[in-house]
Parts: C-alpha cells; structure tokens; sequence
C-alpha cells in the first residue's frame, strides 16, 4: 500500500493539528500515511526548512500557527513550491472574525495550554485504568477522586468519564471478607465518594451480570439477602472514612459524574 506523507506543523506541541490530521485521514482507507510533526516553530528560517522537506516528500503541510506574518509566510512558500497546505486554526479564525466582528488575541501558548490538558486527560485516563477495582492500594494516595462501592455500582464507568474530566480516580470494591486498604483512611475524605443503590436494583442488575456471563443467576453473587449485608459493610466503611455518598438508583453516568465534578469543584 502507497504510503503518503503528512507535515504536521505547529508553534506549539502540534498535538491538537495531528489529531486533526489524524480524524480526517481515518476516512482513507486505500493509502496508509506517515505524519511527521514539526514542532515549537517560532521563526521564518524553519518554515523554509519544513516547506523544502515537505517538497522532497511530495507532502502535504497542515499547520497551527498563531502569528498571522507565520501562516502568511508558510502558505506562500508551499504555493510557490507548488505543495499543498492547510491552515486549521487561521481558516476557523477568520469566519469568527468576520461574523462576528471580532479579533482573535492571537496569544502564543493559548494552543499549548490545549494540548497540556489533552496530555492531562490521556494520563488520567491511564491513571484509571491502572487503579481500576483496587488491584493498586497506592494509587489512593496519588488520586484526586476515590469511588468507593459494593460490586455493579458503576465504579469503573463513572471512574472513566470523571478521567475524561482531566482526575485521577482510583476505584475500591468494598467486600465484607476484605479489609479496605489503609490508605483509605489517610487521605482526606473530601476526595472520597461513596456509591450505593437499592438492594433490589442491585440484585437485578447482578443477575443480568450473571446471565451475560452464561451463568445461573441465582448465584449468592445476586441473591439479595447476601446484598443487603454487603451494603451494611459498606455503610460501616463509609461511616469510617466520613466521605459523601452519593445514591446511583437509576442514573446515567453522566449525571453522576456532573454531580461529583460539582462536588470536587466545590469543596476547592
């Protein structure tokens, strides 16, 4: 398969022009393609360099440039060289500028500070997955957000949309035979949330669990009366710690997540 080169050119990281990049060629499926990113590029000398590189490779230049005197001067040169470019941020620039009457600031390191959160996000997300269900007690330290619940209390889900919020959570199952880690309660209980729903909802949602798996749902994993003893340990952890709990009966993710993003903006 022909391999296409892409010029990814930025005055900051570029993350925010290769992800563009990268949504629009998905939509290629007959050529593969190699992005090169040119990063931090803050001068005329480099545009010259890039544009020449991207001439010996047949390539087409997309570019995030704040400086207008930049975009001007690499659109001239890759026109004069005869290459393709695209401007993304400029092209978006002047339709809000002109419909709306207005002047973009222009600030060098607006886009940086772009591409530090979406680098934040990514390290969250990770952040998440690698303390998922307790299998690391540690990261209850390093967290922003502890969720703390018996098993199907959407730990796991809500612990990835907060982590596309930019925290870093860590999740705890609460079992009766288990001992919750020590550092559950050396951290502040503000950055502890308790989760708990119905007995009832709990024993449904189990048995469709269990179904899922080709198992029979009348297993003690699903028979309420073993339920309602694990939401008695969890109310005898919760009160320990002292943390907020927050009742999940019938809610979205998303709503639950709203609420504790509130709640961690709130108490800082």
């Amino acid at each position: 398969m022909h391999e296409s080169i892409i010029y990814v050119v930025s005055d900051s990281v570029g993350e925010t022009a290769e992800m563009f990049a990268n949504a629009a060629l998905i939509q290629f499926h007959d050529r593969k393609f190699d992005l090169k990113r040119r990063s931090f590029v803050d001068d005329l000398a480099q545009i010259d360099e890039i544009v020449d590189e991207a001439l010996a490779d047949d390539a087409i230049i997309v570019y995030t440039l704040i400086k207008n005197e930049m975009r001007a001067y690499l659109e001239l040169r890759a026109k004069e060289k005869g290459l393709h470019s695209y401007d993304i941020f400029g092209t978006f620039i002047q339709v809000v500028e002109r419909k709306y009457n207005t002047s973009a600031a222009l600030e060098l390191g607006l886009t940086h500070r772009l591409d530090e959160q979406y680098f934040r996000k990514i390290e969250a997300v990770e952040f998440a997955v690698k303390y998922d269900d307790g299998r690391d007690p540690s990261g209850i330290l390093k967290s922003d957000i502890v969720l703390l619940g018996v098993s199907r209390t959407s730990k796991t889900p809500l612990s990835q949309n907060l982590a596309h919020k930019g925290y870093r959570v860590a999740n705890i199952p609460i079992v009766p035979e288990v001992e919750p880690p020590e550092e559950l309660f050396q951290i502040d209980p503000k950055r502890c949330i308790g989760l708990v729903t119905t007995p009832e909802q709990l024993t449904h949602i189990r048995k469709e669990r269990l179904k899922s798996l080709g198992l029979n749902d009348d297993a003690i994993y699903a028979d309420i009366n073993r339920i309602e003893a694990e939401l008695a340990y969890f109310n005898k952890v919760i009160r320990k710690v002292g943390c907020t709990v927050l009742d999940v009966s019938n809610k979205a993710i998303e709503e639950t997540a709203y609420t504790v993003d509130q709640l961690m903006k709130y108490q800082h």
